[in-house]
């Protein structure tokens, strides 16, 4: 009964839909497919020394972790772990082998503090503080049931204002880029990012296999992109907004609100039965909105770090 831990190499179709298949069962709420994991290997930034490792018991898939360098941060030395096990598999070791691996990977890189991602669970937190970590901010998962649920109404936009598929942007995405930029400079977070690297951006976001442009809407406010809600859908029939937000000279005018409105009823058209999405768990106007869309709650993180000597 021995669990082995391995790199999980992309052009290993059991190694990629192991993974895939963890995650599924432990973050339900989250989209993976076996093509993503392939793709996030293969599209790493060389500076993020990305290492997605598989934990293994007589050959099946017990365990996973991404382990990687926040080298988009302005302040160095920063990783991050994150570790996730089959919640019928725990208790076996799968954690702390994983926690050793990803730690010793990031040691040996320079790093000095480390982040994780710990599901509000009073095991899981008892296994980040056994291992030295400790509490910090939290988030929240949240669930939307497109099937059986009520969505509200749509709404026309107002005048000088348009509403746009990203996928109307597929010749030249760097508007959207633009905006995506900004309204990320101000997400809550535990890690600065310079967001400024179009190139990775396309790699990373406009080009990964979940995104869906088609089902992305953007406000455009006299022909300027204003505001967004990026869509990712895992090719069945659970569909997630990753980003909603909208440029500074733009907000307070509920713009967030209509392009988020117009993409989910695109996408429960397209078939789609779930939507999901997250927040911080300080982010209350952004909680407030959801809610009024239907989301519920679903489950909780909560970041933990670790100075290292």
């Amino acid at each position: 009964m021995t669990v082995i831990i391995s790199d999980v190499r992309p052009d290993d179709r059991r190694h990629v839909e192991g993974f895939a298949r963890v995650r599924n069962r432990a973050l339900p709420f989250v989209l993976y497919t076996p093509d993503s994991i392939a793709y996030d290997v293969t599209h790493a930034h060389p500076d993020a020394h990305y290492r997605p490792l598989l934990a293994e018991q007589d050959g099946e898939p017990i365990g996973t972790a991404q382990v990687g360098i926040a080298h988009d941060s302005a302040e160095p030395n920063q990783g991050y772990l994150n570790v996730y096990v089959d919640p019928g598999h725990a208790r076996r070791g799968a954690g702390s082998l994983l926690v050793r691996a990803a730690e010793e990977h990031l040691a040996a890189l320079g790093a000095t503090k480390l982040f994780a991602w710990v599901l509000d669970e009073p095991g899981n937190r008892a296994f980040a503080e056994k291992h030295g970590y400790h509490a910090s901010r939290s988030a929240h998962f949240l669930r939307l049931d497109l099937a059986g649920g009520t969505l509200p109404p749509l709404q026309g936009p107002p005048p000088g204002v348009e509403l746009r598929k990203g996928s109307d942007f597929a010749d030249d995405p760097r508007p959207l880029f633009a905006l995506d930029a900004e309204t990320m400079a101000d997400e809550p977070g535990d890690i600065p990012h310079e967001f400024t690297d179009y190139q990775a951006w396309l790699q990373e976001t406009w080009r990964h296999p979940l995104f869906s442009a088609e089902l992305t809407t953007v406000a455009l406010v006299d022909g300027r992109p204003a505001a967004f809600s990026a869509a990712r859908t895992d090719g069945g029939t659970r569909y997630g907004t990753v980003m909603t937000g909208t440029a500074a000279a733009f907000r307070g005018r509920g713009l967030a609100k209509l392009a988020k409105n117009d993409s989910l009823h695109r996408a429960r058209a397209a078939g789609y039965t779930e939507a999901f999405t997250g927040n911080d768990a300080g982010n209350e106007p952004m909680i407030a909105i959801n809610k009024w869309f239907g989301y519920e709650i679903c489950g909780t993180e909560v970041r933990y770090v670790r100075e290292l000597a």
